[in-house]
């Protein structure tokens, strides 16, 4: 990765991303609209954040997660998920397991952070069943889709060094499309799905922010005067309503695919 993205405190994750990739998880499992009894793998499951999204809405047979950060799994298995779902250690272009042992695979908010994504994506059709399905949802980042786009244009103007995936691209509608259509995956079709999100005041958000892995180091590398900047530039960037909560959007670029028979 450029500038390294460090995953390694699920808590700080939850409040930071989970959050968020729980309101995404809804809209795209609607999309997606899986059937019940399904073997699922969840490439890049992190804290478990989408796993806990699929044992409550899909009724799935068995869940498997695989992450390269061991703290991250483990707050995952703290989660009621874990009653069903098994987490371990793996990567996203070596899965662990043995072809055609999964119904639906997926990818959720990862597939930027993987350096060869064509080479993911080739892994998750190896190990899904033919008629399975193959699928990823990822924020826009070339197209300013990201939660904390604006937090980050802030600091990266007050000179701050602000870490990058290995390959921001692939989160766009039309890479995807290519990748899923590259690994001869039948019937793709992408969407774009947008999010919002509502903070109590704005020192939940800049709690929040605080211990997010793609903010933290950029956040402790400045000055405090220019800490104080950021914080003022950020209010008037998120205005807060009557009541002092902060509302703003976010988008993600989703894909389909399903595995020929």
């Amino acid at each position: 990765m450029t500038n390294s993205i460090r995953f390694d405190d699920g808590a700080a994750y939850e409040r930071y991303m989970g959050a968020w990739s729980q309101l995404v998880a809804d809209k795209f499992l609607t999309w997606l609209a899986p059937t019940p009894g399904q073997r699922w793998l969840d490439v890049g499951c992190g804290n478990g954040a989408f796993t806990e999204t699929v044992v409550e809405r899909c009724a799935p047979a068995t869940v498997d997660g695989i992450d390269p950060s061991e703290a991250q799994l483990a707050f995952a298995r703290t989660r009621p998920a874990a009653r069903l779902a098994q987490f371990r250690t793996g990567d996203a272009v070596a899965l662990p397991f043995a072809n055609v042992v999964f119904d639906a695979a997926v990818m959720p908010l990862v597939i930027f952070f993987v350096p060869d994504p064509a080479r993911g994506v080739a892994e998750m059709a190896r190990v899904v069943a033919p008629g399975g399905s193959v699928s990823a949802y990822a924020w826009d980042l070339t197209g300013g889709g990201f939660p904390y786009e604006a937090l980050q244009a802030e600091m990266r103007g007050l000179g701050a060094t602000v870490p990058t995936p290995p390959s921001p691209e692939a989160s766009r509608l039309d890479v995807l499309h290519t990748l899923w259509t590259g690994a001869r995956l039948a019937d793709v079709e992408t969407c774009a799905i947008t999010v919002q999100r509502t903070f109590a005041d704005f020192d939940e958000y800049w709690t929040t922010i605080l211990g997010g892995p793609s903010v933290r180091a950029g956040l402790m590398s400045m000055s405090p005067e220019q800490v104080l900047h950021l914080q003022s530039r950020m209010r008037e960037c998120l205005p807060a309503d009557a009541t002092g909560r902060i509302t703003y959007g976010a988008r993600a670029h989703a894909v389909k695919g399903r595995v020929p028979a």
